[in-house]
């Protein structure tokens, strides 16, 4: 067997078994229980000097 079709087999078989098995594990990972305040925090994190700006030498407050 050349080297093209084995390269060509092994890409049709389990890597592509394996990037099904990631994409699955990256989605669960994204909305698994206990994710939402890390996500909101994320989300909302540039509002924080929503009311004033922020000045040079300020740090953000967690």
């Amino acid at each position: 067997m050349d080297r093209y079709s084995f390269l060509r087999e092994l890409a049709d078989s389990w890597v592509l078994l394996l990037l099904v098995v990631f994409f699955l594990g990256t989605i669960v990972f994204a909305f698994r229980p206990g994710s939402r305040p890390l996500h909101r925090d994320a989300a909302e994190s540039i509002f924080r000097n929503e009311t004033k700006p922020a000045s040079a030498g300020e740090k953000e407050v967690e």
